[in-house]
């Protein structure tokens, strides 16, 4: 079940761009200025000429209302200066026919601006809406319910306005259990979204055809290694045939490629090294591409689960007030670098009873730092929320913890973050 948003949950910098005051009221406003400037032009001396200050009003409104209410407030302000003239110089005096000129210009440029504004915004609302469609195909949502399984998820991107980016996660129900992956495409954002698609796809369509999990996993490796494999021959094709600077072909790097523990950076384990915390810059993408991932397989008779872990965090076990990470014995290369080695997938499997729960999680999330460039210590606040909660439901514990990693990392994160907990109902 993904998590709905509440009202206080935003980030801080969305719930500042979401608070919009009243429009209605604030376009009064500019009828206000011209009623005030015109009543003052016609009682000022003679020498002291307010009128060209009520282009002030359609400006306003411009950025209050759409072209029409701009409209309508640009020939109010017209016909102010209008009456200003009959009351005193007269409609015929040089200066006045200047004012009505100069005002009359430019606020034909500022409708016709506002036109333009107008029609911008249309689109991209257009375009919104059209990403948002595609992003919630990609990316389904889990069911609340699945065998004896109680499911939720929640998913924060990096990107703004984007829904999704390059973490990922699905679940699907098999003749004798429910499998669930949870990945991280390499980069972030919505330049990721390919392979995360290409995945999610493979996963949705094998998931129930393997039997065993480790046959599952090679075809998921192989998918997105053929898919890597057929963008290089294509880039390689380009070259060849002149057709100008093409990014350098995704391919497999040896060196570092399987090594997936902790670092001396001080990165928490299972994750990447860390870098000095600036995002991926668009010329370290394209030199390799590869899928972090965890795959499960929960038997619907059976406390157990079983697990292939491909250089992802490992997942949390709660156990009443207790925390386990689930450290597997041998960790495999992520999608993508599976023909680097030559031994076969390692299947782990830990107890799973009713009423345990199992925390999966994206890197996204224990490398996310506060203004210290600490990173988040998940395991620990985990620890502290079972140890005073340890009948939370999955929903509310997610809730909390998306809230509390907001705050630490001061509402912006820097990569994807996403979580799925899965609790054993029986």
């Amino acid at each position: 079940m993904p998590l709905r948003q509440h009202p206080d949950d935003r980030r801080p910098h969305d719930r500042r761009r979401s608070w919009t005051p009243d429009r209605r009221a604030l376009t009064a406003v500019p009828l206000a200025l011209i009623v005030v400037i015109t009543v003052v032009d016609v009682l000022a001396p003679p020498d002291i000429h307010l009128g060209p200050l009520l282009i002030v009003a359609p400006a306003l409104t411009a950025s209050l209302a759409g072209a029409r209410a701009t409209t309508v407030v640009a020939l109010l302000s017209l016909a102010a200066l209008t009456l200003i003239g009959i009351l005193r110089d007269g409609l015929t005096t040089g200066n006045h026919e200047t004012q009505l000129g100069a005002l009359l210009a430019v606020s034909a440029l500022i409708v016709a601006l506002r036109v333009l504004r107008d029609r911008h915004e249309r689109e991209l609302a257009q375009v919104r809406s059209v990403s948002e469609a595609a992003q919630r195909v990609l990316l389904r949502p889990l069911p609340e319910r699945t065998g004896p399984l109680h499911l939720a998820s929640f998913y924060l991107a990096a990107e703004a306005e984007a829904q999704v980016g390059g973490d990922l996660y699905a679940a699907a129900r098999t003749a004798t259990g429910t499998r669930l992956l949870v990945g991280d495409v390499r980069g972030k954002g919505l330049s990721s979204l390919g392979d995360a698609a290409l995945l999610l796809g493979a996963f949705r369509a094998a998931a129930h055809l393997y039997k065993d999990l480790p046959d599952l996993v090679g075809h998921l490796d192989g998918s997105i290694a053929w898919d890597l494999a057929q963008l290089a021959e294509q880039q390689r094709a380009q070259r060849e045939d002149g057709l100008g600077d093409r990014p350098r072909p995704r391919g497999f790097r040896r060196t570092g490629a399987t090594d997936t523990g902790a670092t001396d950076t001080g990165a928490p384990s299972g994750t990447r090294a860390a870098d000095d915390g600036r995002p991926d810059s668009p010329a370290d993408d394209s030199g390799e591409s590869f899928i972090t991932a965890v795959v499960l397989d929960v038997p619907d008779d059976g406390a157990v689960v079983r697990l292939v872990d491909c250089g992802h965090p490992p997942p949390l076990l709660l156990h009443g007030d207790r925390v386990t990470a689930l450290e597997p014995r041998r960790t495999s290369p992520p999608l993508g670098l599976g023909e680097l080695v030559a031994a076969p997938y390692v299947v782990e499997e830990f107890a799973f009873l009713p009423g345990d729960r199992l925390l999966i999680y994206t890197d996204g999330v224990i490398e996310a730092r506060d203004s210290e460039r600490r990173f988040y210590p998940l395991t620990e606040r985990v620890a502290e929320r079972t140890a005073a909660r340890p009948a939370e439901p999955p929903a509310a514990l997610l809730l909390h913890l998306r809230r509390d990693l907001l705050a630490h990392a001061g509402g912006r994160l820097d990569d994807d973050a996403a979580m799925v907990v899965v609790e054993r109902l029986r």
